[in-house]
């Protein structure tokens, strides 16, 4: 399992986020306070508090080339 905060501030990183992890196999939630969703859901995503970072968990699966992917969007 690994875990990342991901800030998903305007409209245009999440639908590039959603296209980059609708690519994947592994499973995955993506989190805000007591909120979880699928992040291959846009509507999903949307229904989160985008204002802060977000809490990415990847339960299975190997996510490093995903990771690279989305690096931009990962808090530090």
């Amino acid at each position: 399992m690994k875990n990342v905060k991901v800030l998903l501030n305007s409209i245009e990183s999440v639908k590039d986020f959603v296209n980059l992890i609708s690519k994947e196999n592994f499973n995955a939630t993506l989190s805000s306070d007591v909120y979880r969703v699928d992040p291959k859901s846009i509507l999903g995503i949307f229904s989160l508090d985008l204002s802060s970072p977000l809490d990415l968990e990847i339960q299975n699966g190997d996510a490093t080339e995903f990771l690279k992917a989305i690096d931009k969007y990962i808090v530090k």
